[in-house]
């Protein structure tokens, strides 16, 4: 047995496996162990990132609430503000309609009052022409105040 050469090879190989053993168990160990802690740091790193993100999502919808409070204010700001200008528009357009009715009824009296006047007029006309006709008929002097009593009595009625 110690002459066979395969017993040599045999225990040289053990030999080599022993002395080669713990260095290759150490860089075996050694290679996992960076690839742990490579691992590790890839998973702190993915932490980091989607701690990140789920902060920058935060921080969006913040965004996008304030921005949606925002517009729902410009929104109601808006519709404040033609309300308002439509009272405004109503009241001006009440007030002009009002003006031009008070326009209106001034015209109309001051129409109202030309109109008696050129009655009151004519009527003194026909009372002046009747009284000269009447005069130049030779009427009585009871005669001319009783045709002038009835011409001032028929005014008011013929005024109306």
């Amino acid at each position: 047995m110690l002459q066979d050469p395969k017993f040599w090879v045999a225990v040289s190989f053990a030999l080599f496996i022993v002395i080669a053993w713990k260095p290759l168990i150490m860089r075996i160990i050694r290679m996992l162990d960076e690839r742990g802690e490579r691992i590790r740091a890839e998973i702190e790193e993915a932490k980091r990132l989607r701690a990140e993100a789920e902060a920058m999502l935060r921080r969006a919808e913040a965004a996008r609430a304030a921005a949606e409070q925002e517009a729902a204010a410009i929104v109601a700001h808006a519709r404040d503000e033609a309300r308002l200008l439509a009272e405004a528009a109503r009241a001006e357009l009440e007030a002009t309609l009002k003006r031009r009715e008070r326009m209106a009824l001034d015209r109309i009296a001051a129409a109202e009052a030309e109109a008696a006047a050129a009655v009151r007029n004519t009527a003194a006309e026909v009372a002046i022409a009747a009284a000269r006709s009447l005069i130049a008929s030779g009427l009585t002097e009871a005669g001319h105040a009783g045709l002038i009593d009835a011409a001032i009595a028929d005014i008011p009625q013929k005024l109306h």
